[in-house]
């Protein structure tokens, strides 16, 4: 049975904190705040203070705990790796436990632990988007018309899908014989939200001959729960998941989100013994390319003539675990775009899972950042593999009145390749 580690589980983890400090200069939040408790040596001994029983979970306690993106950014820099993201999420979930879920984190429980009421809501959304939003220039995004419970209206969105991708692909889509089966679990930014990107991620497989298997009972990977310390929410869309995708006889499970990765590879991973083959069998979608030769059968196609400056933006749940090259070398070798390095690439755009809704205000001053290193690369576009992601950056480079687009990889591996009957 899934079973999410308590925050007793990390006694040792908390123990390990010599609050040393090397987290100050790594932090998004305290980088814009300038705030003790927004940093990981702050929080962490919030934690152990917890767990000694030294204080209680007092309005300010709280505040602390909520101002964490779990981006990791500290873990990576800490000489003792203290997994400061794996701490808080489990203090928040004693926190969820002994005072309850807030009013969003249950509407995130309730919509993602129900799968057909997701697909109503996303539906419904989307047949009523030209009612509820309005269109922004040069296909930007969109904004409310109205206000919106947790949603401020100057937030841009991209529009919802009036019929998710998974309804709209077979479950089997049959490659070469010789190819490997591969189980594409396409997490939610990608089945309500971008559904073109879906179709991206088919065209390069099926350029690579690859059988596809799209389960249609898939669910959230539940980081969004995670991220809200909705404990049995998360639990429960972890067996949903290993009960559908455990169904099939695959090689791989490929991910196009950085949080579904995270999710099904490094969070399953920790909930039990039953979960491991599945862990063990995720891969993010630009690892299975660069290891099935896409970068050298890109690079041997004819350059363009006019090349699209592109730079490229890490999002946090790959570059913590160490996935970085491989969706550069997929853009280096791509024929129509030119590849430029921007300052920074491997700091948080300020999304954070729900830490944007809580918190917008630090989430748009730490994307305001993002969004200068965008301009001052001169690119025109901004790539990455996080469909959260897109839709920070794209917020963050309108709230800066820049003219960029933010974008999947796989949207410029699409053009670029042929159509294939």
């Amino acid at each position: 049975m899934a079973k999410l580690k308590k925050l007793e589980d990390y006694r040792e983890e908390i123990e390990q904190c010599v609050k040393c400090g090397a987290c100050r200069a790594h932090c998004p939040v305290f980088d814009v705040e300038k705030r003790e408790g927004r940093v990981a040596r702050g929080k962490i001994a919030l934690a152990h203070s917890i767990l000694e029983g030294e204080v209680g979970l007092e309005p300010k306690v709280l505040e602390d705990l909520s101002q964490c993106l779990l981006c990791g950014s500290c873990c990576d820099q800490c000489p003792n790796k203290v997994p400061t993201e794996d701490i808080v999420a489990a203090a928040r979930r004693r926190i969820a436990e002994q005072k309850g879920l807030s009013m969003f984190g249950k509407g995130v429980a309730a919509v993602l632990g129900r799968p057909k009421l997701m697909n109503l809501l996303a539906k419904s959304g989307g047949t009523l988007s030209s009612l509820l939003f309005k269109t922004l220039p040069e296909n930007s995004g969109l904004r409310l018309r109205f206000p919106a419970p947790y949603l401020e209206q100057d937030r841009t969105l991209p529009p919802v899908t009036a019929k998710p991708f998974r309804e709209r692909v077979p479950e089997v889509i049959h490659g070469e014989p010789h190819q490997p089966t591969v189980l594409f679990f396409t997490g939610c930014g990608i089945n309500y939200l971008y559904p073109a990107v879906g179709e991206a991620f088919l065209k390069a497989l099926k350029f690579l001959g690859v059988t596809v298997i799209i389960p249609k009972d898939q669910a959230c990977c539940g980081l969004p729960a995670v991220s809200s310390g909705a404990t049995k929410t998360v639990e429960k869309l972890a067996e949903q998941n290993l009960s559908a995708l455990s169904r099939h006889k695959v090689d791989h499970i490929v991910t196009a989100c950085a949080s579904c990765n995270a999710g099904l590879g490094k969070i399953y991973a920790e909930m039990g013994e039953e979960f491991s083959e599945l862990s063990t069998k995720t891969m993010d979608i630009f690892v299975f390319l660069a290891n099935h030769g896409l970068p050298e059968k890109l690079a041997a196609l004819p350059k363009a003539a006019d090349r699209i400056k592109v730079t490229y933006h890490d999002p946090c749940h790959l570059r913590t675990q160490g996935i970085t090259q491989e969706p550069r070398q997929i853009l280096k070798a791509l024929p129509q775009v030119e590849f430029i390095e921007m300052p920074d690439a491997g700091t948080c755009c300020g999304l954070g899972g729900t830490y944007s809704v809580y918190h917008y205000e630090n989430s748009k001053r730490i994307g305001a950042k993002k969004a200068a290193n965008i301009t001052t690369s001169g690119a025109e576009l901004v790539a990455t593999d996080c469909p959260g992601c897109i839709m920070q950056l794209q917020d963050s480079i309108n709230h800066a009145d820049g003219g960029q687009r933010s974008v999947h990889i796989l949207e410029l591996l699409a053009d670029a390749l042929p159509d294939l009957p």
